[in-house]
């Protein structure tokens, strides 16, 4: 029997995040016809991990909708699976970085209207004070650079910046009148809105259910197998 993918995401209050993290677990589902993919969330939204997976036979594996190796994945998901059998129950990385992701911003901006030439490019994430975190956004961002053949930035729209703002105003400066902001986040929220509203030139949509998102859930999935995964702290 294969074993269940638990997709955990952060939870948001934002119905439309929601809706859009379920639409991609509907695309995992149609492209590995008979998996079984359950949500779980991490706040703010049912059913959150313990609840989920007292419902699960085993064997489970989690795959974190989180696109950097933060706090989140390196403990809170840990902490939340530390009841269950090491043996039944296993997690693997974050989505990101990853080409894959890499693929689906520059797919996004194109939908915005950023033409094939343009650059620079900010790419703005929610943020985090784990320097683990941080550099995984710095390697999503070099990746993002060498899809684009273009400069890519980083800025963050929580924590310590810089801020969207602050980066597109840089390259500005520099000589830059039209910057593109590639929304590096999952799902629509209170983040994604407030990158609407900078001034860049073309403002990607969050990743969404982008195939190239899906393909990648499923192969954080298929690369944890228990002889070389295992519950990370």
């Amino acid at each position: 029997m294969n074993a269940t993918l638990l997709a955990v995401a952060h939870g948001t209050r934002d119905p439309e995040g929601v809706r859009t993290v379920l639409a991609l677990l509907a695309e995992v589902r149609r492209l590995r016809p008979g998996l079984r993919v359950e949500p779980a969330w991490l706040g703010l939204v049912e059913p959150s991990v313990p609840q989920a997976l007292s419902s699960l036979p085993g064997p489970v594996i989690a795959v974190p909708l989180l696109l950097a190796s933060g706090y989140h994945v390196r403990a809170d998901i840990p902490a939340l699976l530390a009841g269950a059998n090491p043996g039944e129950v296993r997690v693997t990385p974050a989505l990101g970085p990853s080409p894959l992701l890499a693929h689906a911003l520059a797919s996004r901006l194109t939908e915005a209207g950023r033409p094939p030439n343009a650059s620079p490019v900010v790419l703005a994430a929610t943020g985090s004070s784990d320097p683990r975190a941080r550099a995984d956004t710095t390697e999503s961002a070099r990746l993002l650079s060498l899809h684009l053949n273009a400069p890519v930035s980083v800025a963050y729209a929580s924590g310590e910046g810089p801020t969207p703002t602050e980066a597109i105003s840089a390259w500005h400066t520099s000589g830059h009148p039209d910057v593109s902001l590639a929304t590096h986040l999952l799902a629509p929220g209170h983040f994604a809105h407030t990158l609407t509203q900078t001034a860049a030139r073309w403002t990607s949509a969050p990743l969404g259910t982008h195939p190239s998102v899906a393909a990648l859930v499923l192969r954080r999935y298929e690369a944890c197998t228990p002889a070389t995964m295992a519950i990370r702290a």
